[in-house]
């Protein structure tokens, strides 16, 4: 176990919403405001860890063929777990983010991490990289909320500075098309193609040394 490379992955290299294109959906439609970018990322962290730690401790034991249906059952549990603890301590955020709570049982990078990562790696490794991927995938949604909030709406922080965050640009200058839908469409764009011209950027150094 590598830590510092496994962190690396999940924020960088491997990113798994810059990187693997994984959680489109969510990401498309939650990036709105910050409240809501880093709601929904611990909401994942926390899901895709605990499910990774599980499902590694039960690796041996879980018959190879219907071991999607297992990691489904497992992620399903603590998806309901964090859904009730929201609806019941952060109501306005459970609110917001709607059915996109529960979608995480089919969430794209949970199930991709424990088939790829949690079902043969060890507990310790699985967790770690839970943790990570959750982290890179948190990153990205808040910076995706923090450009369209910003463009879109003119404000910083709504939710969390705040219930109108705090305002930035004047009223009657952002452009409203940011936060709708094509908006989350050219902003993911942008920040993929920022993502790829790094990392061929890094490769192109070390091919040169």
């Amino acid at each position: 176990m590598n830590f510092k490379k496994q962190f690396k992955e999940g924020l960088l290299t491997n990113n798994p919403v810059l990187v693997q294109l994984l959680g489109m959906c969510s990401t498309m439609a939650i990036t709105t405001t910050l409240f809501n970018g880093i709601g929904m990322g611990i909401s994942v962290l926390v899901i895709l860890t605990c499910s990774n730690i599980v499902i590694a401790l039960m690796r041996k034991i879980i018959p190879n063929k219907i071991r999607i249906a297992s990691f489904i059952v497992v992620i399903a549990g603590f998806v309901t777990i964090v859904d009730l603890i929201l609806q019941a301590f952060l109501p306005d955020l459970s609110d917001s983010l709607g059915v996109f709570i529960p979608l995480i049982v089919v969430n794209c990078i949970i199930l991709g991490r424990a088939e790829a990562y949690a079902y043969k790696n060890s507990v310790l490794a699985s967790a770690v990289d839970g943790v990570c991927q959750g982290i890179g995938y948190t990153v990205a949604l808040v910076i995706m909320c923090v450009v369209r909030e910003l463009l879109g709406n003119g404000t910083f922080g709504t939710g969390v500075l705040g219930a109108e965050g705090i305002r930035i640009i004047p009223e009657g200058y952002p452009a409203l098309l940011v936060i709708l839908p094509f908006g989350g469409f050219i902003t993911l764009g942008c920040l993929i193609a920022a993502a790829q011209y790094y990392l061929n950027r890094s490769k192109n150094k070390e091919v040169s040394k």
